[in-house]
């Protein structure tokens, strides 16, 4: 073992290594710093940039982006209360009023010591959980990975969103898309309506883009203005140190508690976010939380980094991702060509550690950052976001194309960015529905798997029946808890049933699809399909009829444009904004389709002078042209191309 940590350590020193560790840190801040986006986003946009990499290089800029976004969000709920993350909602209850009274210096001082040490500590805890876990790994079959599989999907879809049925219809939605292109054990071609893109499957950079970023950047360019209105830090960075040195055993605590939790499969930040702080609360003496006690920060920010060394614990060991942005943390492996389970543990102990190593430093690496850049992160909140959503759109767009380079991965993006658009608005929960997706396919393998080595009577199994009570345990107690919290909230944006019900056939008809389809291929290519697509209808004609047909639909009913400002722009105002540069392209080609887009945008949405608005968009133009010429990337092509040939790079 000893020999794998430090042979680790050697690979990952190089000069190259290292620097695309640092480039990951800096995608990681640049992500965290933009409110709501977080790691789950800056995970999705590096997945198209990381194929042809060598293996430690592109984990360790993976690892650098998930630590460093965990605590760069740390400054939007500090300095304007409002979530950087999922992950990041409590810190608000305390880190705000310290900056309104003056002390925002002193919880970032506290908040980022306390985000690199609960780093460390995750970091510690996964190198210690090798020598636990490797034993156990070893000794399990394809029956209990598969159960293993089930447990982490049952936890995602109890824990995840209000209603325990919409989580757990995402999850089997992501699953019953999952199973689209060649079957694992029989090679049969599953809804690719005969098309050479969709036998591969759907892509899983292209989807991730789709159902999380777009949604979240939409929202953020209706709200308008600035994201802040001040760029003052105060004073008392040094104050903030005290206070660690000072709150060392809470610090310690809630990092081993967030990393205990975050090894838990489906237990996301945001319960581990307030799980933490219910347990700052009720055992620190003389508090004043919830009106800016720097405690509050140091517990929910040492727990939120800690809780990503503990999360790449049944990711890495299990294959089993235990939140969203470590489903895209998976699929990124898979991208380079490493499968997680036993084998890594097993056979590639040494990529294991490299990603330890890339933990720890690259908590390192992203404090010295925060502090170093926090007077400017300050002013540039002050930018309007309207002048930023074109860029990040123009990006998604990029990251989605260079997956393949086919034009149908942006009409793929723009049909599943509608679709999470609208989950966004009903309140499904979007997390379970991309850790379907990326488990689809290994589950139906170990399924198969464990049918073809033990028969039907893997179920018999020891090992599995421990897991299938676990998987009963939990989901008795996530819905009794469920059930318990769940009272009546004069606030909640409830708004009409009739849409709500309508969106939620659309699940509906993709599990009626995939049963249908099932039925045309042999046992081992239809079972595992069937088994969800029947599963899911059980499941989701009940809500749709509830939704259609009951008075009260309780916990089912949520609408996020309720009571909406119609000053920040409709719901489909900015969805056709995204749609007619997707259109566009199909029309004009990208480049031109982007350049018009900018135009636009800039001009009209952003209400930007002709200056303002030509100088960005050369800029914005300008640099995508150059990835492309460095990529050697050729934009997709439109009817316009197909008319007149264009030079480069306008074809």
């Amino acid at each position: 073992m000893i020999d794998a940590l430090l042979s680790a350590l050697v690979q990952l020193s190089s000069p190259d290594r290292l620097a695309y560790m640092a480039l990951g840190v800096a995608i990681g801040y640049a992500i965290g710093v933009l409110p709501a986006l977080g790691g789950l986003a800056g995970l999705s946009l590096v997945l198209p940039f990381i194929y042809g990499l060598d293996q430690v290089a592109a984990l360790a800029m993976l690892t650098g982006l998930v630590a460093v976004a965990a605590t760069a969000d740390t400054y939007s709920s500090i300095l304007m209360g409002i979530p950087g993350s999922s992950a990041s909602q409590a810190t608000i209850l305390d880190g705000f009023p310290m900056a309104r009274r003056g002390e925002a210096a002193r919880a970032l001082s506290a908040s980022f010591i306390a985000s690199m040490i609960g780093g460390l500590v995750g970091a510690i805890i996964l190198s210690c959980a090798v020598l636990v876990a490797r034993p156990l790994i070893l000794a399990l079959g394809t029956a209990e990975l598969f159960m293993l599989a089930v447990l982490g999907l049952s936890m995602v879809g109890v824990l995840a969103g209000r209603s325990f049925g919409k989580g757990l219809v995402a999850c089997g939605l992501g699953l019953a898309l999952g199973t689209i292109g060649s079957a694992p054990a029989t090679a049969e071609y599953r809804l690719d309506f005969g098309t050479l893109y969709l036998s591969d499957g759907l892509p899983l950079p292209v989807l991730v883009l789709a159902i999380f970023a777009l949604p979240e950047i939409v929202d953020l360019a209706r709200g308008g203005g600035t994201i802040s209105k001040t760029a003052e830090l105060g004073k008392g960075w040094m104050a903030g140190l005290r206070d660690i040195a000072k709150h060392w055993w809470l610090l310690l605590r809630t990092s081993t508690i967030g990393s205990l939790l975050g090894a838990i499969p489906g237990l996301g930040g945001s319960v581990t976010d307030w799980i933490v702080y219910g347990h700052a609360v009720q055992t620190e003496k003389n508090g004043q939380f919830g009106k800016g006690d720097v405690r509050g920060v140091i517990a929910v920010e040492a727990s939120n980094n800690a809780r990503e060394g503990g999360a790449l614990v049944p990711t890495l060991f299990f294959g089993i991702p235990s939140s969203g942005s470590m489903a895209v943390f998976l699929g990124g492996m898979t991208l380079i060509g490493i499968e997680a389970g036993p084998q890594l543990v097993g056979e590639r102990l040494d990529l294991t550690y490299a990603i330890i190593w890339s933990l720890a430093i690259a908590n390192v690496m992203g404090t010295a950052l925060c502090f170093v850049t926090s007077p400017l992160i300050a002013r540039l909140t002050t930018i309007r976001f309207g002048l930023i959503a074109p860029f990040m759109v123009m990006i998604v767009c990029f990251g989605a194309f260079n997956t393949s380079r086919d034009a149908a991965d942006l009409y793929l993006l723009l049909a599943v960015g509608v679709l999470g658009l609208f989950m966004r608005r009903f309140g499904w929960p979007r997390p379970p529905f991309v850790v379907g997706f990326v488990l689809a396919q290994p589950m139906e393998t170990y399924l198969y798997q464990a049918v073809q080595f033990y028969g039907w009577g893997f179920v018999e199994r020891p090992g599995v029946l421990i897991i299938a009570a676990m998987i009963a345990i939990f989901v008795f107690i996530g819905a009794r808890q469920r059930r318990l919290a769940d009272t009546d909230d004069e606030s909640e944006k409830r708004g009409q049933a009739r849409p709500q019900a309508i969106f939620a056939l659309v699940p509906v008809v993709i599990f009626a699809a995939v049963l249908l389809d099932a039925t045309k291929h042999s046992f081992l290519g239809a079972v595992f399909p069937a088994m969800v697509a029947g599963a899911m209808l059980v499941i989701s004609i009940p809500i749709v009829l509830k939704l259609f047909f009951a008075k009260d639909a309780g916990s089912l009913l949520h609408d996020g444009e309720e009571g909406s400002d119609a000053s920040q722009g409709g719901f489909w105002t900015y969805l056709f904004w995204f749609a007619g540069l997707i259109l566009g392209s199909a029309l004009l080609g990208f480049l031109l389709a982007s350049i018009v887009f900018f135009l636009a945008f800039l001009r009209v949405a952003a209400k930007c002078t002709w200056t303002k608005t030509l100088v960005l968009t050369a800029i914005a133009n300008g640099g995508l042209v150059a990835v492309a010429d460095v990529l050697v990337l050729d934009f997709p092509s439109g009817l316009l191309q197909s008319m007149i040939d264009l030079p480069w790079p306008l074809r």
